[in-house]
């Protein structure tokens, strides 16, 4: 049920509740019959506060030879200025996504029993190496009355194509629908480069329907109609922003998953839940695992275990509903311990 090899994967926890649905999410994978040689690496807030580093350049080249990454989540707790905004999200994640050329973000959705998605079942491709993340802009004047902070937003045809392409791919082998979303009224030369973009590249897939949402219109229709959708392909501010909504109301960012690929393989990719550190909760054994468990397997598939993959999939989706339907809760091991068993 497995493909018998074994796979190098490099696992940062990270802070929080990060440790705790990565072991949850390792214990699902093993019982799936996968191997994986892990190697821990310590990163994320504590690290920084321990020693002020966030990503060396050595750990860095030594996570570029693994097979795929592994991380819990990393951040101080709520309101802890110890760490200075922006350290970790730039100096860690973002320096990953960047370096690795990690430039789809994939996050699925589908909502569970309850939710006001229930019963929808999308996915979210945003670009994830450019747009405003890509570190443009600056500072005039600064800490005078007359100071000027400029930010934009990069935008290249190679790489809203790459994504759009991957887009593509992934609805023909879905349900043959995508919708571009982006705000083409106002952003008018990104907005331009996306949609004539995705105009020109659909001519290749004829049997996929496509059409276009201004980012402000999505935001309602997920609310109001979210199974309208199959595979969304948007910019990476965007694409941030709707699949925390997505993740809100398909049950919680608890359920969120999200791989950060590169689909060239010229490098390892990166699986996350979506959701942060959670500190308030580290310890306490109430953790939702699930996102975690989801992303695993995500990682799974892309090493080429798509059967090990698909089963986790399947019991993730029966211990979601079951969990939905019951007043009783559960710890977070004995959510791990539930889909384990399943398999």
């Amino acid at each position: 049920m497995s493909t018998g090899n074994r796979h190098r994967v490099a696992v940062i926890g990270g802070d929080g509740i990060g440790p705790e649905v990565c072991a949850e999410a390792l214990k699902v994978v093993a019982a799936a019959g996968v191997g994986l040689d892990i190697s821990a690496f310590d990163l994320g807030a504590a690290r920084y506060l321990r020693d002020g580093v966030v990503l060396s350049d050595a750990t860095l080249r030594e996570l570029g030879g693994f097979d795929a990454i592994l991380l819990g989540a990393v951040g101080p707790p709520v309101g802890d200025t110890s760490v200075p905004p922006g350290t970790l999200e730039r100096g860690l994640l973002l320096r990953l996504r960047f370096e690795l050329d990690l430039y789809v973000n994939l996050r699925p959705f589908t909502g569970v029993p309850g939710s006001i998605a229930e019963g929808a079942d999308f996915a979210v491709v945003r670009e994830n190496t450019e747009g405003t993340y890509a570190g443009e802009g600056g500072f005039l004047r600064k800490g005078t009355p007359h100071e000027v902070a400029t930010q934009g937003s990069v935008n290249t045809r190679m790489g809203a194509e790459r994504c759009v392409r991957f887009a593509f791919d992934l609805a023909a082998r879905r349900s043959n629908r995508l919708t571009l979303v982006h705000k083409t009224n106002v952003l008018t030369f990104a907005g331009d480069l996306w949609h004539r973009t995705v105009t020109e590249v659909s001519a290749e897939y004829p049997d996929v329907t496509w059409d276009y949402n201004h980012v402000d219109a999505a935001c309602i229709y997920l609310v109001e109609q979210p199974t309208r959708y199959d595979v969304i392909v948007t910019d990476n501010l965007f694409g941030d922003i709707l699949t925390d909504l997505a993740g809100a109301v398909s049950g919680g960012i608890g359920f969120a998953a999200s791989a950060n690929l590169n689909p060239a393989r010229t490098g390892p990719s990166l699986f996350e839940p979506v959701h942060g550190a959670a500190h308030d909760i580290a310890g306490k054994g109430i953790a939702n695992p699930l996102a975690a468990i989801h992303s695993a397997a995500l990682m799974l598939d892309h090493l080429g275990e798509a059967d090990a993959a698909g089963r986790i999939l399947k019991a993730l989706s029966a211990q979601s509903d079951s969990m939905s339907t019951s007043s009783k809760p559960l710890s977070t091991t004995a959510v791990g311990d539930a889909i384990a068993e399943r398999l």
